[in-house]
Parts: structure tokens; sequence; C-alpha cells
């Protein structure tokens, strides 16, 4: 039997708002004040430093990558630097995990499972490589069109997946994608030779997610494209939820 969740879409979140939304979702389901839930949405310019960040990864400092017009926010996830933006639709599961997988690991195979089977509907081959996570294309050693990081804070999820679809690729040049020395980057777009329809895109993410995760959607935007209500369910506002002991998952990007 599939488990309840609730799917919230939105066009467009400021990178700030939507972390502290997480946050606050996560102490809703660690209360179970919430069913497990999925957050897909688009990003402002920003660009996101995990746990293991450093600065040879950004080509400099910090205050370099403002420099060129983009927000910057260190965040608790897994992983290195990465970019995301408009035309890149961003994953936040915040699911019980225990509910669906034995641990961490195969719990980001399943997520690169719902982007290789996206992928496909568009004609495109994701695979995996060996000791990274994430979904990559082309012949070896291929480019990067999803990047990946999560935290779990006692057994709940947060962060998430990240797919290039058609943002922008030029402000990758100002980092090592994910730490990832050599790390070429692409996006469906770049790749199909012609533009994606993002939205069409997103639904698609969020039917594959369910099947993958075997979840029934019980409060989601519908097939025209309504954006979902961040405060349903229960969720309190962004910023009132507290702070949590979590365990770390190293690899991200």
């Amino acid at each position: 039997m599939a488990h309840p969740g609730t799917l919230l879409s939105y066009d467009h979140l400021e990178y700030a708002t939507a972390w502290k939304l997480q946050q606050a979702m996560v102490e809703d389901r660690l209360a179970d004040r919430r069913p497990d839930t999925l957050l897909l949405l688009e990003h402002e310019p920003v660009f996101t430093i995990g746990r293991t960040g450093q600065e040879a990864h950004w080509n400099g400092s910090e205050a370099a990558l403002r420099g060129h017009g983009y927000a910057v926010h260190r965040v608790e996830r897994g992983g290195s630097v990465t970019y995301h933006g408009p035309g890149q639709i961003v994953g936040y599961p915040i699911l019980r995990l225990g509910s669906f997988c034995a641990g961490p690991r195969l719990y980001m195979r399943m997520l690169e499972e719902v982007l290789i089977r996206t992928l496909a509907e568009w004609g495109l081959e994701g695979r995996r490589l060996d000791n990274l996570t994430g979904v990559w294309v082309g012949p070896e050693p291929g480019a990067k069109i999803a990047a990946m990081g999560v935290r779990i804070i006692r057994g709940v999820t947060m962060h998430g997946f990240a797919l290039n679809v058609t943002v922008d690729l030029a402000p990758f040049a100002h980092i090592v994608p994910c730490g990832i020395a050599g790390c070429q980057v692409t996006s469906m777009a770049a790749l199909l030779g012609h533009p994606v329809d993002r939205l069409q895109v997103r639904r698609r993410i969020g039917d594959v997610f369910a099947e993958v995760f075997g979840l029934e959607w019980i409060d989601r935007p519908d097939r025209s494209g309504e954006v979902g209500r961040p405060g349903s369910m229960g969720s309190r506002l962004p910023g009132q939820g507290e702070s949590a002991h979590a365990a770390l998952m190293p690899a991200a990007g």
C-alpha cells in the first residue's frame, strides 16, 4: 500500500525562505504534524556551500562570488559548492527515511533513480558513476546533469537534488562543481538542442518520485500548475522551526 504524501510546487522561492521552510517542515514531520513531503521549486541565482566546501572549490573567496552578483549561503548539507538558478528544478524531500529504505546510501540511489527515469521521458540516458553521487550523461567521463546533497535529522531528510533543465550554465565556471576536479555540467536543453517545458519536467519528477518511493500524493498542485500551499498540513511559517542534531551524508553534488 502506498504511503500518503504531500507535493508542494513553486515556480520560484528565494533560497533562504526555502531553507527555513524545510527546517519548519522537518520539525513538523518529526512530530507527525505532516506527512512525508516533496518540495519542487526553482531558486534565484545562488551558490550554496556544504560541509566539505573548500576555498579552492570556488576559485577564491566567497566575497568574489558575491562580487559577481550572486547570493552565497553556507548550509548544513553534505558536499561542497554548487549553483542554483532559474531553469534548474530543485527537489527537497522531507521524509521519515526508515519508511522507505535501509539508510542514506540506498536513499541517494533512489533519488538518482527518480532523475534517471525522468530524463528517459525526454530520450536522455542518465547514469550513475561509482563513488560519486548525482546523475551523469554522455560518454565517459560524462557531464553532470543532476547534483545531490542531503541532511538527515533524527531520521528525517532535508535538502535533496537539483536537475539542470534550462538553467544558464555559465555560473558553474566560477566553481569546481561539487568539489569534483574537471567536472563538466550540462542541461536537458543543451543536450536536446531546443527549449524544454520546465513545468512538464517538474510534474514528471513528482509522478516518478511517487512511483520510486511508493507514495500517493494526497495534497498536490493540480495539473494546471497551481502552486501548492506552504502552510497546508500544519506546517509552521518559515523561521519557526527549531534546530536539531543531525547525521550528515558526506557525499553531495
